[in-house]
């Protein structure tokens, strides 16, 4: 399962996040390090294509996708160097697969630090940077001496070194011109900045009328390199505690539809190139998650490994359609399933059923 960390300075609203995502069971206090050993909780994946095939299934259980994430405790300035919980803190980040930043746009007096996004963005990746940085500088002589005896690695090398270029200058791999086949070459390093990144711009709840007004200049400074997203994340913690009913009738009496999170948790899906496909039926209706560009076995492989060892071939609908035609046996006497083979790639909202033999 794919691990998001969120980061950002302490206060900025992480364990509020991390309860609203999870129904609470982080601490959530106006003190420095409140959290410090990470919180791990999994969260489902909204999807209005799931429950619509459940239903024209008549499904007895019906399973979301879900990702992981870690509340971390706050980032100070001076992490890179071992301030605050120093390399605790950054070893937790470089276990994630993704970040997304939590930065505070509200002003409290009860709670210390800044309460401009900005200043919070510029300082956790200024130490995010100047982490790598170190990473990079205690790697790369080690790599041109052992490139002199074994040439294979010189394009590990020249990556290495380009990173170091942007890295010195402050800039996060993410925020640079490296191509993705200078970024695929770092990845044995786990440097924290040439992960993908989201950010939570954290608004008070009286600000909620002028969001998108506090969240444009995060999404000016991100420009194109990553999605940001407004929420006031405290209204959002105290809506998860809620039931279902009582939660939609909070978030519709502010105004906020169904709320920030489901946009947050099919950004933070889609970010890592995840997708979707289905299987439907009375007994089960189920989402599962492959990476863009998999092909049918692999797919298959994501139920169980035999599938994928002794794949024979996968009988495929799109979901619009499936629900159109009214049922999969429907679809197979109307004889518009299509049968794939092993170089079909699955595309986002397949409904499928393998075949294989083991």
């Amino acid at each position: 399962m794919e691990k998001f960390g969120f980061v950002g300075l302490p206060n900025a609203g992480k364990s509020s996040l991390y309860n609203a995502l999870a129904g609470g069971g982080a601490l959530a206090a106006p003190y420095a390090f409140a959290t410090k050993d990470p919180n791990v909780g999994v969260a489902k994946v909204p999807d209005d294509r799931l429950e619509r095939l459940a239903e024209m299934s008549g499904s007895r259980t019906v399973i979301p996708a879900s990702v992981q994430f870690v509340d971390i405790g706050g980032l100070v300035e001076g992490a890179s160097t071992g301030e605050g919980l120093g390399n605790k803190f950054l070893a937790n980040i470089r276990e994630s697969d993704a970040i997304v930043f939590v930065l505070r746009a509200f002003v409290d007096d009860d709670v210390p630090g800044p309460s401009d996004p900005l200043d919070h963005l510029r300082i956790v990746e200024i130490e995010l940077a100047l982490a790598d940085l170190e990473t990079v500088e205690s790697q790369v002589e080690k790599r041109r001496k052992a490139a002199k005896g074994d040439r294979s690695i010189a394009d590990e090398v020249a990556a290495l070194e380009r990173a170091h270029a942007v890295l010195a200058e402050g800039t996060p791999i993410y925020r640079s011109d490296l191509d993705d086949e200078t970024r695929s070459l770092l990845r044995p390093w786990f440097l924290l900045t040439n992960k993908p990144v989201l950010a939570i711009v954290n608004v008070a709840e009286d600000d909620l009328e002028r969001i998108d007004e506090c969240v444009a200049p995060v999404v000016a400074e991100f420009d194109r390199h990553g999605e940001v997203i407004g929420m006031c994340v405290q209204l959002e913690a105290e809506a998860a505690m809620l039931d279902a009913d009582e939660r939609a009738e909070m978030l519709e009496g502010l105004g906020l539809g169904e709320g920030a999170l489901p946009r947050f948790l099919n950004a933070a899906y889609r970010m890592l190139g995840l997708r979707t496909y289905f299987t439907t039926g009375e007994k089960e209706t189920r989402a599962w998650t492959f990476r863009a560009g998999s092909k049918a076995p692999q797919c298959a492989g994501v139920i169980h490994s035999d599938f994928e060892r002794g794949f024979i071939r996968a009988e495929v609908i799109h979901w619009d359609d499936l629900l159109e035609v009214g049922s999969w046996s429907k679809a197979r006497d109307a004889g518009i399933l299509r049968v794939e083979g092993k170089e079909y790639q699955p595309v986002d909202g397949d409904v499928m059923e393998f075949r294989f033999n083991v």
